[in-house]
């Protein structure tokens, strides 16, 4: 019997033995739900698993993840299913589709938040709104609440609330074993620690408690400039970024304007007193004279209206190919390689996503959390994506690691784990800096047999792989 035929047996066995311990119709190995359960953001994504538990519930996810092991499955999650590299789905293997598990409950007086493992930034800002309350989520809508967070979760709220991370106050979480345990500060604080940053690798958080801020409204918008200004915008940021207030953190980007040109973009967040955000000669103001915008739109509105709106500058569907590095600012060299990576744009939907790291977020500990890089910092996204067709991917490919590598000897070491691809050696090996024994060693506690893979672990002093 061949090796696929006998995968193709387990498989079939698993499917058998998952149908008379959970509702049939949860188990789906074809048809239109598994499709619909396969369909991740990124269109480039050819993984198809073997078998799909569409979980309802904690009990639905320890039975699959007690089949995987019983049959020799690999194992997934799928949340959000925005992780470009396509983890959420394994060829062959056994996947838990989280996306019915969407429930969100808010508790005002606690502020705080227990949101199902299959949560949206939309679901969970949508339920916190009416409260006057909101969470430090990314800036896509779309991205799940749970990948995000335990990945670190940079997002417009950074400086006053920190990383998504930062606000995971407890989760509960379905071990290799197919056991659950309650984790927080005071219960299980190793893995609680190792959630916070390390990424899926070391169970299936099937909920997760967040805490909230009292933010009605944030005033928020973009500035546009033309691409011949560039450098001027890019010197002129650069003091203003990690001298302002904690109170306001400014996405910027270099993508396509209007008229399919170059431009670059800011997109700050002002969390402070709503009448600061409106003044010229405020936080914000500063922002509008770089240069001669081309536009400039700033309103107070919730940030759950934001968040949700920019959905639409990432449809699914699309192809994906995606690199990061982290750098300490602005400096000259860093403004030049985004000019000439915003020069070179593969095409319209392209383009550079610049992060910034600082107050809250940048006042954690190193130790406090896995996730180690706690020095103000500007974590760059390089984004390259075409409609679809193979004959595109090349020149995409070529673009994404051109940028890399003009921004590799500028960068911090390391890189953003919820964006490294699994064949960044170089970035994984030091994605946790001081943080790595210790996440390695909970790891080996918790998963010894490496059932969990999600994000990229380093590999452990013998040279064998972490996940």
């Amino acid at each position: 019997m061949t090796t696929q035929s006998t995968s193709g047996r387990a498989a079939a066995d698993a499917a058998d033995a998952l149908r008379r311990q959970i509702p049939a119709e949860r188990v789906v190995t074809e048809g239109p739900e598994y499709a619909a359960a396969t369909a991740l953001w990124n269109g480039a994504v050819s993984h198809r698993p073997a078998v799909m538990v569409r979980c309802a519930g904690t009990g639905d996810v320890q039975a699959g993840v007690r089949a995987a092991r019983e049959y020799g499955l690999s194992l997934s999650v799928r949340g959000g299913g925005h992780d470009w590299a396509g983890r959420a789905l394994r060829d062959g293997g056994l996947t838990l589709d989280m996306t019915g598990m969407r429930d969100v409950r808010i508790d005002a007086g606690e502020r705080c938040a227990q949101v199902g493992g299959g949560a949206t930034a939309n679901d969970l800002l949508a339920a916190a709104e009416p409260f006057g309350l909101v969470a430090a989520t990314g800036t896509i809508g779309t991205v799940g609440v749970v990948g995000l967070t335990l990945g670190g979760g940079y997002g417009p709220l950074a400086g006053h609330a920190g990383l998504a991370a930062d606000n995971l106050a407890g989760a509960e979480v379905v071990l290799a074993d197919g056991s659950v345990v309650q984790v927080d500060a005071e219960n299980e604080p190793d893995l609680f620690w190792a959630l916070r940053g390390g990424g899926g690798n070391f169970g299936v958080v099937t909920s997760a408690r967040i805490r909230l801020h009292a933010i009605p409204s944030v005033v928020t918008g973009v500035v546009v400039y033309p691409w011949a200004q560039a450098g001027q915008v890019f010197d002129g940021l650069r003091e203003l970024l990690f001298t302002g207030p904690d109170e306001l953190t400014v996405q910027s980007a270099v993508a396509a304007g209007p008229d399919g040109s170059p431009a670059v973009m800011l997109l700050p967040t002002w969390c402070g007193a709503p009448e600061l955000g409106g003044l010229d000669d405020g936080p914000l103001g500063a922002l509008t004279r770089l240069g001669d915008p081309l536009a400039v739109q700033l309103d107070a509105v919730p940030l759950a209206t934001v968040v949700a709106g920019r959905d639409a500058m990432f449809p699914p569907g699309r192809h994906v190919i995606m690199r990061t590095r982290s750098v300490s600012g602005l400096t000259p060299p860093v403004g030049a390689a985004l000019v000439e990576a915003g020069s070179a744009l593969p095409s319209a939907m392209s383009g550079l996503s610049v992060h910034h790291f600082h107050g809250a977020a940048a006042r954690v500990p190193v130790a406090d959390t896995a996730f180690a890089m706690r020095e103000p910092h500007l974590m760059a996204e390089v984004i390259a994506i075409w409609p679809g067709s193979a004959d595109d991917r090349a020149a995409h490919l070529a673009w994404a690691e051109s940028v890399s590598a003009a921004l590799a000897s500028h960068a911090l070491p390391g890189g953003y784990a919820n964006l490294l691809g699994p064949d960044d050696a170089e970035q994984i090996a030091h994605a946790y800096g001081a943080n790595t024994a210790r996440l390695l060693a909970i790891k080996s506690a918790v998963d010894p047999d490496g059932v969990f893979s999600a994000t990229p672990l380093p590999k452990g002093d013998a040279g064998d792989s972490a996940l």
